[in-house]
């Protein structure tokens, strides 16, 4: 069983700024968020023992896993082959101002693979086939990842075996935690108090 959190809404998130591999801090919301999940994730699983619980290297993700981390019991373990996807020269621009001079890219979400030297879909796709590849077998497998929105659409559309075009045309709530068991990814929603 796999658990996938995005991290909480950051800076960059609230101001529709590309992040990629750049990085920026949790707002007063992200840390709810996450906080929000942690509670979740501590419903679901019980007793944390034999869970791993995995982050992306950025620090919005390590903030957002410490929180999960310290709600579980569960030291973090790195792993870059579950980072965001990086936009290249597009990381810090305004989302808003690149679709405008870019309309055609930005038609579909795969926009996120266009920027000058990012990575492709395929390198993304890769790096996290090769991750799930690595984790234990199911039943086995009781891992808890911290990743990003398109890191995290990718990680589910490799696990179902899912094209392109079903892969990129996901959600990506920072709202939500995602079950993936047996062939099955559901949803399960949090419940974010208002930040104080």
């Amino acid at each position: 069983m796999i658990y996938l959190v995005r991290h909480g809404q950051t800076e960059f998130n609230a101001a529709r700024r590309m992040q990629g591999h750049l990085d920026s801090p949790l707002t007063a919301l992200g840390r709810a968020q996450a906080q929000a999940a942690a509670a979740l994730l501590a419903r679901e699983i019980g007793d944390p023992a034999g869970w791993r619980l995995v982050s992306s290297p950025l620090g919005r993700t390590q903030v957002t896993a410490r929180i999960v981390g310290e709600a579980l019991g569960l030291p973090i373990e790195i792993d870059h082959r579950v980072i965001e996807v990086s936009c290249g020269d597009w990381e810090g621009h305004n989302r808003d101002e690149l679709a405008e001079a870019h309309p055609e890219l930005f038609a579909t979400f795969g926009w996120i693979f266009h920027g000058p030297g990012g990575e492709t879909y395929d390198q993304v796709r890769d790096r996290i086939a090769h991750w799930l590849t690595d984790l234990e077998p199911e039943p086995e497998r009781r891992v808890i990842v911290v990743s990003h929105g398109g890191a995290g659409r990718v990680i589910r559309g490799a696990y179902m075996g899912w094209d392109r075009a079903a892969t990129l045309d996901q959600e990506v709530p920072q709202d939500a935690v995602y079950r993936l068991v047996n062939g099955a990814i559901a949803r399960l929603d949090c419940d974010v108090p208002a930040p104080a």
